[in-house]
Formats: structure tokens, sequence, C-alpha cells
């Protein structure tokens, strides 16, 4: 028995050595630990023979999991008994099995013990593609430098060590800085502007080390606990893609990533489905996620036109209830059920209700600034002009103010 271990590169197809290519095609069966579904493509197109689902955990496998590597290695032989003709069982390892596999040393010994051999063959080091995604893009001026990930790290302890005001900040009082840094990050997006978009994502970014920085200072939790539960977490709810699964479309994921999540302790402790979305959210988005997650278990309306006769009598029991009596507490309840309704009215065009709001917010604001400046060139004051004036100032600005 052989068991070839093949360093699959960073991840890229044309990253992949002849040489690994050609040691995995001789084996007769390869596993691929966290290969990405154009690699494994790129793989199978030429010759490999990729064995699905034998290994139980993938990442902790990689990672060197003393238990990961023994249930590995008792199941070898099995594998060999199973497989067709004498060759060898390739474990293909993204970049080089040398220097990227913390498992390397525990899996040879495991291996060892049980009299399999091994053979490594090596690939190109993850380092390459790393050296490429740290090396920025965007010009620096002249008296800055260049500066790496575990430098703003450093950067953000000392603040708190030195900087009075930093010292003083806590998760609660920094909540008004992440929500105002958010926004801007999706005003330079909407606005197109990708300078802007780059500064306000390192603002943001900011906010999150400084969260994580607090966290460390109390032992609740460091930085690398925040990207290990990130990347565990995505790792864990993509299986079509770190995994064998397969998944045909956009619709069968988000119910494979529901499932995902409910198994989660987090998921667990939810009572309901509608957990888990944040109440802090803008009511309009928050009604979108909600009936979101209702329309993936059925509860939906079949299309927009359906949606549509159930505004009018929404409408219709709004305008009933303000005959009745003007101040009744229920005008509000009828009002916020239309809102809901072409908040499912959106949802239905496939549109985000709280995008197209934005927008009519903003159109109304250049539209209302023209008026104003336009009055102003006149010599007149909006509060001064009548009503037929400020509706010809309007169609005036509905043309001239886009």
């Amino acid at each position: 028995m052989l068991v070839r271990i093949v360093g699959l590169g960073p991840g890229d197809p044309q990253l992949l050595t002849i040489g690994s290519i050609e040691a995995l095609r001789r084996a007769g069966r390869a596993i691929t630990l966290l290969a990405p579904p154009d690699l494994t493509k790129h793989l199978v197109e030429r010759g490999v023979s990729i064995v699905r689902d034998a290994v139980e955990d993938p990442p902790l496998l990689v990672r060197g999991s003393s238990e990961a590597i023994e249930r590995f290695a008792d199941a070898v032989p099995a594998m060999f008994r199973n497989g067709e003709g004498s060759g060898a069982l390739a474990l293909g390892v993204l970049g080089n099995p040398l220097s990227d596999f913390p498992g390397l040393p525990a899996l040879l010994r495991a291996l060892e013990k049980r009299a399999i051999r091994t053979e490594i063959v090596p690939g190109m080091p993850r380092a390459t593609l790393s050296a490429a995604i740290t090396m920025p893009l965007v010009p620096l001026p002249p008296a800055s430098a260049h500066h790496s990930w575990d430098d703003l790290v450093e950067i953000m302890a000392r603040l708190r060590a030195s900087c009075p005001w930093d010292r003083e900040q806590t998760h609660r009082t920094l909540v008004p800085y992440l929500i105002e840094e958010t926004y801007e990050v999706v005003e330079a997006i909407e606005q197109h502007d990708e300078v802007a978009l780059c500064e306000e994502l390192g603002d943001l970014l900011l906010q999150i080390v400084f969260h994580a920085q607090l966290g460390s200072e109390t032992g609740k939790f460091t930085i690398a606990d925040v990207v290990d539960a990130l990347s565990n977490k995505m790792i864990r709810r993509h299986p079509h893609v770190f995994g064998d699964a397969v998944i045909e479309d956009v619709d069968a994921q988000w119910k494979n990533w529901e499932q995902l999540k409910a198994q989660e302790s987090t998921g667990r402790k939810r009572k309901s489905r509608l957990d888990g979305i944040p109440k802090q959210l803008g009511a309009l988005q928050r009604g979108q996620r909600m009936q979101e997650k209702a329309a993936r278990v059925g509860f939906d309306w079949p299309g927009a036109r359906d949606v549509l006769e159930k505004l009018h009598e929404e409408l219709s029991e709004l305008a009933e209830v303000r005959r009745e009596k003007q101040d009744d507490p229920r005008v509000r309840e009828e009002l916020g059920d239309v809102f809901f309704t072409l908040v499912n009215l959106s949802r239905a065009m496939g549109i985000d209700a709280e995008t197209a709001m934005r927008q009519a917010n903003e159109k109304f604001y250049k539209r209302f600034s023209f008026m104003e400046e336009r009055a102003a060139k006149d010599g007149k004051s909006l509060s001064d002009m009548s009503l037929d004036e400020l509706e010809e100032l309007w169609q005036l600005a509905k043309t001239q103010a886009a």
C-alpha cells in the first residue's frame, strides 16, 4: 500500500504543476482535501479519479488533528481493499505538503505505524499566492509605508495603551461608530467611488480590530479567534466548495445554508426561523429578511400580481379606518400593513426595499435642493412661494435634477 501526498498548489488550476497532475493520475484514486471546485474539475478532465466523501472532516485532517489523522489512517487499508488494481492512493493537499500541511508529520507517523508506505510530491507553496494578495495595488504618498495585518493589530494595541480617547472606549460606546462606518461604506459603493470605498473599508476594519482588542484585554477572545471562527464557519457552510457536496443552484444553496445554520449551537437555541435577524436593522430591511426566511419554507405569495391585490386590500382598509376616526390607533397598524406589503412587493419583483427607499430619498434630496437653489437665484425663499409656484419648480427639478 502506498499513499502519495501531492501538493495541489495555491488552488488555481493554472498553478498546478505537471508533476502533481501526473502523480495524481498515476494513482488509482485521489482524495483532494479542500480543493476548490474549479481545481477538482480541472483534475477530473485530465484523467484523475477523485474519491469523494472519503475524509470525515478535511479541515481537521489538514490542521493536524490527532483524532482526524488516526481515523484517516485506519480507513486507508479499506480504501485499498475496495479500490481497483494495486495503484497508490493519492492525497492532494493545497500548497506544498512540506510547508502548507501542518498535519504531515503526524500523518506520516500514523501511516508508518500501519506499515503503509508514503511518497511526497511537492507543489507550488501557498505563500506564492499569499505574496500576491498582500502586495498593495494603491500607491501610497511618499511619506507613507506599507503595513501588514500584524502591524495593524499592533497599532490598535498601542492606541489602547497610549491614546486617552481609545482607552475610554468599550464595546457599547463604539456601536455608533461601527454603524456610521458601515453606512459610509454603503455610500461609497452606491456612489461608485472606489477610492472612497478603499478608505471606508479601512475605517470599518479598524472597528473590527478595535472590538477584538477589547475582547483580548478581557480574556474573552482575540482577533485570531475572530478569524478562526469566521473561517471555520465559511468552510462548514460551504461543503460544495470545501467538500464533495453538490449543490445545483442558488435556491438549493439557500436551503442547505439554512439547514447547516440550524445545526450549529446558535441555531439550536433559536425558537423561530425568524430569530437571528437583528432587531436593530432598518424596518424595511428587517421586514424583507423575515419575508425571505418565511418564503424558504413555502410561506409566500405566488407572484407579484397577488401581492398587488393584497396592497389594494390594505390600502382600502387604511382608508376605511381613517374615515371612521382620524386618531384611531388602528390607523398606524393599517399603515404598517401597507408598508409591509410594499416590502413584499419589492421582494416579489426582485428589488431590495431598503436600497429602493434610499434611492428615492436621494432623488428627493437632489430635486428639493435644486428647487432651493433656483428659488435663491430669483431672490426668493421656498417658504414664501405659493403651492402653484412650488409645483412649477418641482416639475422643473424633475427634468433638470437627475
